[in-house]
This record gives C-alpha cells, structure tokens and sequence, in this order.
C-alpha cells in the first residue's frame, strides 16, 4: 500500500447523491401506470391465444393416439393376412407334391401297360 493512498467510504464517491431522482421515479410510475392497461391486455391475449394452441394441440394428439390405434389394429390384421396367405401357401405347396407324385405314378402305370397318352385326348 503506498503512504499517500487514502480509503474513501462510497457515498464520499458517489456523483449522484445530491440528485434528486424522485421527479424520474415519478414519471415512470405515471408512464408505467399508463402502460398497465396495455400489458394487461397484452397478457390477456397471449394467454388466450396460448389456451387456444393448447386446446387445438390437444386436439391433434388425441387424433394422433387415435390413428396410432388404428394404425396398431391394421398392422394386426396385415399379420393374421400374412400368417393366413403362408398357411395357404403351405397347403398349395403340399397338393402341388402330391399331384406331382399322382401323375408320376400315373405315367409309371401307362409305361407298364403300354397306354399311349397324347394331349388332344380329351378323355384323359
């Protein structure tokens, strides 16, 4: 610390003690009171204008939860399809070996006896 430096209590510092600021507190308390309306207002819309958003977001959301319930139910049924069609599939799948067995057995029978089998022959 050096020799000549001095401590000073801040209200020694401060410009502004022999101001008086009460006139300004005065004006914006009147231009603050004038504005309240305004805000008041202001606040009012918003927040009807917030409930608004609120009411139509919640709307949408229960559409959605519905269209998700209904997206659920579909995709449901496209799996029961699904299982139905391999089922179906399946069964086509053994008939065809069958019948693939029947005529081999078939053309095994006609080679013994000696029967001659021609397309054209409506009979057969």
């Amino acid at each position: 610390m050096y020799p000549h430096q001095y401590v000073y209590s801040p209200q020694q510092f401060d410009p502004y003690t022999h101001y008086d600021f009460s006139y300004y507190a005065q004006q914006q308390a009147s231009h603050d009171h004038e504005r309240q309306p305004a805000l008041e207002r202001r606040v009012n819309q918003l927040e009807r204008q917030f409930q608004v958003q609120k009411t139509e977001l919640d709307r949408q959301n229960k559409e959605i939860g519905r269209q998700n319930r209904e997206i659920a139910r579909l995709n449901k049924e496209i799996g029961r399809l699904n299982n139905e069609i391999t089922r179906l599939s399946q069964n086509d799948e053994r008939h065809t070996r069958r019948l693939n067995r029947l005529n081999q057995r078939l053309r095994t029978v006609e080679n013994r006896l000696n029967i001659s089998f021609q397309a054209s022959d409506g009979d057969f």
